[in-house]
């Protein structure tokens, strides 16, 4: 029995070291977020056993749990590079026939030929509707549209875009050459009841699920959602000493619950020799 809850722990520190290196390996991938493998010890008995006399039978794997804390913000020289200060995510789209809707909080963000406002993996970036004032129209999902920069001027089309300003409540406002600004929209940001509770697809996006609930579509700077920082990005969350210190203390556990099997098969292979 002893061989069986060693192995247990065994393989729960395999399973700490392969997130540990997971999150290490990803360190330097803009809006990671580590994650953190949580263990459970296993106790079994009858209704007529006492607890004082029976041992617990190893650990299992409660779950491995996202850890979404702010992570640090470097600055870029990109105005379409975005940062959150807050809880906040980006919402994007994926391409036909699909288009899936996922978040991310990778703000890597670049247009296209066709001035669609893309991210690392080809989904479009979300914007909520806006009237003359800035003010949204419509908070909805089905509400949100494609990230597209003016090719010309409202008025004037011969007059050609010249720069792009993203405010901190992520409206985003396209300057022409005419000196006439237009406001295209504001950048989509979303928050979860759990987010802990969201399914990781890579490339630093998630889905949402029952476990972490609808989203609640918004504009930064309102509520939980925090602002947006233009010209900057955000870094993974991953300590990197800290890691390492938990990467030495898994270490140990493996090698302990390595050197239990070792001597519960001693104590079996001394036990056979007796009786043969």
């Amino acid at each position: 029995m002893s061989f069986y809850t060693s192995l247990s722990g065994l393989k729960g520190a395999q399973t700490d070291m392969s997130v540990i290196s997971n999150n290490i390996a990803n360190s330097s991938s803009t809006g990671f977020k580590r994650s953190t493998a949580h263990f459970g010890d296993v106790f079994v008995q009858s209704p007529t056993q006492s607890t004082r006399t029976v041992a617990g039978s190893g650990q299992k794997l409660d779950g491995i749990v996202q850890q979404f804390s702010q992570g640090p913000v470097e600055s870029s020289e990109n105005t379409l590079h975005m940062a959150i200060a807050g809880e906040g995510m980006f919402v994007v789209k994926g391409g036909p026939p699909r288009n899936d809707i996922s978040y991310t909080r990778n703000g890597t963000f670049s247009p296209t030929e066709d001035g669609h406002v893309v991210d690392l993996t080809g989904a479009k970036l979300q914007l909520l509707p806006v009237d003359a004032d800035g003010n949204v129209t419509n908070s909805t999902l089905g509400g949100l549209t494609d990230f597209v920069l003016p090719t010309g001027a409202p008025s004037d089309p011969d007059s050609a875009l010249v720069g792009v300003d993203i405010g901190l409540d992520g409206l985003v406002t396209a300057t022409f050459a005419n000196g006439e600004h237009q406001m295209v929209g504001k950048v989509a940001m979303a928050t979860f009841p759990a987010t802990e509770g969201l399914r990781p697809i890579g490339s630093a996006h998630w889905q949402s699920t029952g476990t972490s609930g609808p989203p609640t579509i918004g504009s930064a700077s309102t509520g939980p959602m925090g602002a947006i920082k233009s010209n900057a990005l955000e870094r993974s969350n991953v300590d990197i000493t800290e890691e390492l210190v938990m990467l030495i203390a898994a270490q140990r556990n493996f090698q302990a619950n390595a050197k239990a099997i070792e001597g519960a098969s001693t104590l079996t292979q001394t036990v056979m020799n007796i009786r043969t």
